[in-house]
């Protein structure tokens, strides 16, 4: 009880908070009594997910719609809190572009957007949570991540590399600021239903494919859960656990038959 009325006094950034993931993490939050700032592009559905919040919590809601591959949306964002004199002390760096697809079926234009998204916003939005932070109470940082950015995946290339780029960024900041009032976690999870077409084709998958797909609720509480106890990396679910455990033991050349087995059976589906 402590703690509840201890998080009712802070705040909270979701990107990409209007649907899937970010959506179920802005319930979680708003669940523990966290106020929330909730960033998503304009039109996505963000001020009736704030209404539901609101009605349902009792915890203040910021709506901010923007687009966050504009260079000015970052500081537009802390110069917002700031004339309204709020400290944030979560950032839940959700916002994420992904895709299954051959790399030369998407355009120059996707592909500088998914950079932009999945690893400019977050670097240049942590950048700016610290330096808003109170050096003075806990503050706590959540870098989605996935599991694609541990294992060489066929058809999510740049996804997968920009999903390492934030495993490695996290892992570099856990160290620079290990011993200070922040803590930094990385969430890797493995598949996860967050739009209907996902649920479509994870409903089709069997065996260990289909026991890594979870929903975005529970993934949410269970990130949340370990964001506050401040583990490293949050991998949630049993299976996606034993896979990464599997990876760090096999050698290199039999992941390597896996995978090219795998990219055989897509090019011939």
């Amino acid at each position: 009880m402590h703690q509840q009325n201890i998080m009712k006094q802070q705040t909270a950034i979701v990107t990409g908070a209007s649907e899937g993931l970010g959506k179920s993490f802005a319930i979680e939050l708003a669940g523990r009594g966290i106020n929330l700032i909730l960033v998503s592009l304009p039109a996505s559905g963000l001020p009736e997910l704030a209404s539901f919040i609101r009605k349902n919590f009792e915890v203040r809601v910021d709506v901010i719609e923007t687009d966050l591959t504009r260079a000015e949306s970052y500081p537009e964002i802390f110069d917002y809190l700031q004339q309204r004199q709020i400290t944030v002390h979560l950032l839940i760096n959700n916002a994420g572009l992904g895709n299954w697809a051959w790399f030369g079926d998407k355009s120059t234009a996707f592909y500088k957007t998914q950079i932009e998204l999945n690893v400019v916003t977050p670097v240049l939005l942590t950048r700016l949570f610290l330096a808003q932070t109170d050096v003075t109470v806990t503050s706590y940082i959540l870098n989605v991540g996935s599991l694609g950015g541990l294992f060489i995946v066929p058809k999510k290339q740049v996804y997968g590399a920009t999903k390492s780029f934030i495993r490695y960024f996290t892992r570099c900041l856990q160290l620079e600021l290990y011993g200070t009032n922040v803590k930094i976690s990385l969430l890797s999870p493995g598949g996860i239903n967050t739009k209907p077409e996902l649920l479509v084709m994870n409903s089709s998958l069997k065996g260990i494919s289909k026991a890594t797909i979870m929903e975005p609720g529970q993934v949410a509480r269970i990130a949340i859960d370990g964001l506050l106890k401040g583990k490293k990396e949050i991998v949630p679910g049993i299976a996606n656990r034993l896979l990464v455990l599997l990876n760090s033991v096999l050698p290199s050349y039999i992941k390597d038959g896996i995978i090219r087995r795998r990219l055989n059976t897509i090019i011939n589906a």
